[in-house]
């Protein structure tokens, strides 16, 4: 009876693990179209992100690595910015930077077509002699990415700086978990997924009622997120560096767009801190999820979007 036992307790062990690595199969067989948003961003995490030493960075890009993800290529610079190699500072006598985060990246969309490329792209067919180098990293809210570009940035010197606000950025953050299965096996990752959205279902109304609470007044996310902003002001003033800060709007329902008490709130937040502040709401109009999703599931802007976002911007940048 022992070994009956025995024999079928191995049984069920081979049985388990079989279905185990079976069903990873079968997921990276389906996925590896890149149709899947949130399979795809676990991929991003995993291929090009790294746990920070920095605790309040929580992660960061991976330098000089490159990755296809929803079937673009993203490559990082020795810099860990989106792009090639950063020319030396004095063979542009103009650096922009932006900052931001997977918006800024252009998840997504190709390289040569993100706000930062188009913008680069449309001041060099001006004449001018100018870089614009893209500081996006995908999950950074301000904190984050102003902290980044203390610890990581300066050296850049840029002369331009471009602060790309999405509505999240006055969140806090939870610091990234280090997890070995969720990591590597992309079965955990989809169960973990289905969980926590079967766990935060949430519709329009609610999701109102969250940005409320996030930007009242007394919340430590706002109150950090001004702050961040502020030291980038004051340290941007003492080197005369132009500052901009271009809110960039959710574009999940543009028709009826429910978030427009943020964009008021952060053009108050930005004129106070001596930021340029351009909406890049009304560029983007009325468009449709369809018009404007990098693809069905992805609510990140496309090249459509990051074209009509850079129309926007370069007035600003060209006064």
């Amino acid at each position: 009876m022992r070994k009956q036992f025995l024999f079928s307790a191995f049984l069920s062990v081979f049985s388990l693990v079989a279905s185990v690595f079976a069903a990873e199969g079968i997921l990276r067989l389906k996925d590896s179209s890149m149709k899947n948003y949130d399979i795809e961003m676990w991929r991003y995490a995993r291929e090009l992100k790294t746990p920070s030493p920095r605790p309040e960075l929580g992660h960061d890009h991976v330098k000089n690595a490159s990755a296809i993800l929803e079937s673009v290529e993203i490559r990082t610079n020795e810099w860990k910015l989106r792009g090639g190699p950063v020319l030396p500072r004095n063979h542009v006598s103009r650096r922009i930077l932006f900052l931001g985060g997977s918006i800024t990246l252009g998840w997504g969309v190709h390289e040569s077509k993100t706000i930062t490329s188009r913008v680069e792209a449309a001041l060099r067919e001006k004449g001018e002699s100018v870089d614009v180098l893209n500081g996006g990293v995908g999950n950074y809210n301000a904190e984050r990415y102003v902290q980044r570009f203390f610890y990581e940035l300066e050296g850049l010197e840029p002369t331009d700086i471009v602060v790309q606000y999405f509505l999240r950025d006055a969140e806090k953050l939870d610091p990234t978990a280090a997890n070995w299965f969720l990591r590597h096996s992309e079965l955990a990752a989809t169960i973990w997924i289905a969980i926590n959205r079967l766990l935060n279902k949430s519709g329009e109304h609610s999701l109102v009622e969250h940005y409320q609470d996030v930007y009242r007044d007394s919340q430590p996310g706002f109150i950090e997120m001004q702050w961040q902003l502020r030291q980038l002001a004051e340290y941007a003033g003492k080197r005369n560096i132009r500052l901009y800060l271009a809110m960039t709007p959710d574009v999940h329902n543009l028709n009826a767009y429910p978030f427009g008490f943020i964009h008021v709130k952060m053009r108050s937040v930005a004129q106070a801190g001596g930021y340029k502040f351009v909406d890049l709401l009304p560029a983007l109009g009325r468009l449709s999820p369809e018009q404007i999703w990098a693809m069905p599931g992805d609510p990140h802007p496309n090249a459509l979007g990051h074209k009509l976002m850079a129309d926007a911007i370069l007035p600003v940048l060209n006064q």
